[in-house]
């Protein structure tokens, strides 16, 4: 149900713009590099150049190979062939500590940071400065002066690490490369936990960075802050080196073409029907004890209406993890209400839940929503069977009738799988989540609750799950969206709620408000009366 007002992908194949340069313009220079695993080609004939001081950013759906071919540059894998060129010398990186000396650092998409160590331990573990075989702390402090100044941080190194903010810590990660010496960066997905404004001081100090003549590779998923920031962009495809395009010569709908060789990708709001009147799904004054990582909930109160999509957003912790386990029954509560139509669910067992019609999608569809080492036909009726203790299994209840079903599951919601009997680990994370939202869809729930439903999926995967929520909610439907990227939320919710330390701090109609205000929300600057 793509929305003919959208914007979509012009050309399904588009000329690269990039201008020739000489080879001793570059600093790094990837050439025919292939890696494969058994049968599996990660990257094939790959090139990849960056420049001094330039932004390179490396796009590509899910299983395109960036990630290989970074960890070939950082020295994790090795190159069945190809070549490493770093400023015009070729190298042989066997290790990580063969990259480090040679000046590239890597930010992982997840922090390394010891949550009870100082900033001065954190930057310098591995490489501490020591006097007398102890810690020298004031000559790890000395040593932070400098990455410290080249990223504008002023924060006193003694200060305990856990009790920092995300994008503090994203920046003493970059801390970290800069102390080793790196002049040539790899970002991998830098922003997944920063809210708007967050990313874009972050883009600033790294245009600064480069600026100074650093060099940086961006990874990222999010085209917005693609254009945002890089110089050139490179797209791979299936393993292979597909464009690399100038990025003020280029668009979204270039870059979306080159990822997935079609012609016709939504990257607008998916059109839906207008929500019902009726109240279909109502939690009142909701609250938890703190449990891990997770804010606990602070009586939280909302309602959603039948064929509604109500988005939740907030930077991860602030208890949307909370929210979800509360509400389908995993997490204990110690006050509120939750109701279902006429059907008070806080007491029901998660089982109960579903029956009365709660369907949930969870955020680790590894863990939580899918049988890895099952087959399809397992992942697609898991929760539809009850647990067969016979010797024969599972199997057992697998009727040629639950078969045929599966079978039109896969053929109904596009799964790319050799068949029911093919083992889940072996599909990709577009067609796992596909089994995960056939699974729930195909019960017709009264409301099905959504976590992080997209990530490390495909764009292509992305715009047919979209769809297939469109056409729940066409059904009467209530959903519950709950997503730490914004363009996700504001792309599908009719409104949207800001959590904020466990509480909800803003209530806003999802095409009258805008990333920027949704952000100031989320760091908790500004708060405002919301209904229940």
């Amino acid at each position: 149900m793509a929305s003919s007002g959208s914007p979509t992908v012009r050309e399904a194949s588009a000329v690269s713009t990039a201008t020739p340069q000489a080879a001793d313009d570059f600093v790094l220079q990837l050439a025919g590099i292939t890696k494969t695993f058994g049968p599996v080609v990660a990257n094939h004939d790959v090139d990849f150049t960056l420049r001094r001081g330039e932004i390179h950013a490396l796009v590509g759906e899910n299983g395109a190979g960036k990630t290989t071919l970074m960890r070939i540059l950082y020295g994790m894998y090795q190159p069945d062939a190809g070549s490493i060129r770093l400023g015009g010398r070729e190298v042989t990186l066997k290790r990580p500590t063969d990259s480090i000396e040679h000046g590239i650092g890597m930010v992982h998409q997840h922090f390394m940071l010891v949550p009870g160590f100082t900033i001065a331990e954190n930057v310098t573990l591995g490489s501490e400065p020591r006097k007398h075989g102890l810690f020298d702390n004031a000559a790890a402090k000395a040593a932070l002066e400098e990455p410290m100044r080249k990223l504008g941080l002023s924060i006193d190194p003694d200060t305990i690490t856990g009790t920092l903010n995300v994008a503090t810590q994203q920046k003493l990660e970059i801390i970290k490369v800069l102390y080793r010496g790196a002049n040539l960066i790899i970002l991998d997905e830098p922003t997944a936990v920063l809210t708007p404004q967050e990313t874009e001081e972050l883009f600033e100090l790294l245009k600064r960075l480069a600026a100074e003549g650093s060099s940086v590779i961006f990874i990222s998923h999010k085209l917005r802050e693609v254009f945002a920031l890089a110089d050139r962009i490179t797209v791979l495809r299936n393993g292979e080196t597909v464009e690399t395009f100038e990025a003020a010569d280029a668009d979204p709908a270039m870059v979306v073409a080159a990822m997935t060789g079609r012609s016709d990708v939504n990257l607008g709001r998916v059109e839906r029907d207008r929500p019902s009147d009726i109240s279909a799904f109502t939690v009142e004054h909701l609250s938890t004890i703190k449990q891990g990582s997770d804010a606990a909930l602070n009586a939280v109160s909302f309602q959603l209406r039948a064929g509604e999509v109500l988005g939740i957003a907030g930077v991860e912790g602030n208890g949307q993890a909370s929210l979800a386990e509360a509400l389908i029954g995993t997490r204990p509560l110690t006050a509120g209400q939750i109701r279902l139509g006429e059907t008070q669910l806080e007491s029901l067992s998660v089982n109960d839940r579903r029956a009365a019609g709660l369907s949930y999608v969870p955020e680790d569809r590894h863990l939580e929503g899918l049988p890895l080492n099952g087959t399809v036909a397992e992942g697609l009726a898991a929760g539809v069977l009850r647990r067969d203790t016979s010797p024969l299994g599972l199997g057992a209840a697998f009727t040629s009738k639950v078969r045929a079903w599966g079978t039109e599951m896969i053929r109904k919601y596009a799964i790319k799988t050799s068949g029911l009997d093919a083992r889940n680990s072996t599909l990709s994370g577009g067609n796992q989540q596909k089994i995960v939202m056939a699974r729930e869809l195909e019960d017709e729930p009264e409301c099905i609750i959504l976590a992080q439903p997209t990530r490390g999926v495909d764009l292509g995967a992305i715009e047919f799950l979209y769809n297939q929520v469109a056409e729940a909610t066409h059904r009467g439907c209530a959903v519950l969206l709950i997503s730490a990227d914004l363009d996700e939320i504001l792309r599908l919710s009719d409104r949207v709620l800001v959590m904020f330390g466990g509480s909800i701090v803003a209530e806003r109609s999802a095409t009258a408000t805008s990333r920027e205000e949704l952000g100031m929300y989320m760091m908790g600057i500004q708060q405002t009366e919301v209904s229940a």
